[in-house]
């Protein structure tokens, strides 16, 4: 089974209908009982950081996600954001799971990065075609897996421990995104 976190904030019904195409059965959860038995969480999102930090907040999601070191932990588009220590999005502290901040797109580029880019990566199944919203990405580090050049490099996919952030929409991704999603489910794209 595999838990999708609901705080309110994200695009549950789409990563839902992902996941079932794959094979898991998924509940739709805030519940700390839920999410320890689960195989995989994912923390999908969209919207405004700072909205998606109050609700966290108020729901106790943070220490629950904190305390858990056995199993993956997603997030998607605003969800991976949701990770890192800080985003510029509001001045906000995220979950502080992954270290790193978030931090306006500086490009040359239309803002925000919109539609369809090339992943670069060693990890083959990270070189494909992924579909991107965002306006604020993560700061390139070495949890970095693989990412997309849009004038400037935009991290498309992070690994830290058991935490894994997909900044692009894996859902909307076409089978690409599926088997990168699936993979991630498994625990990711880096051995320990």
């Amino acid at each position: 089974m595999i838990a999708i976190i609901d705080y309110g904030l994200g695009n549950i019904s789409n990563v839902t209908r992902a996941i079932q195409h794959l094979g898991y059965d998924v509940i739709l959860t805030c519940d700390d009982k839920d999410v320890q038995k689960a195989e995989a969480i994912v923390l999908p999102g969209v919207g405004h950081f700072q909205d998606a930090m109050h609700s966290i907040e108020e729901k106790s999601i943070k220490d629950m996600l904190k305390n858990i070191h056995d199993k993956p932990i997603i997030g998607i588009c605003l969800g991976m954001q949701l990770l890192f220590q800080h985003s510029a999005e509001g001045d906000v502290s995220g979950l502080e799971l992954v270290p790193g901040n978030i931090v306006p797109i500086q490009s040359s580029h239309p803002i925000p990065h919109l539609g369809w880019n090339e992943l670069k990566s060693t990890h083959p199944l990270l070189q494909s075609d992924v579909y991107f919203v965002h306006s604020y990405q993560a700061e390139m580090s070495e949890y970095v897996v693989a990412y997309a050049d849009y004038g400037t490099k935009i991290p498309g996919v992070i690994q830290y421990r058991n935490y894994i952030g997909i900044q692009f929409h894996p859902e909307k991704s076409g089978t690409y995104g599926l088997e990168i999603l699936n993979q991630a489910l498994k625990g990711g794209f880096i051995n320990d």
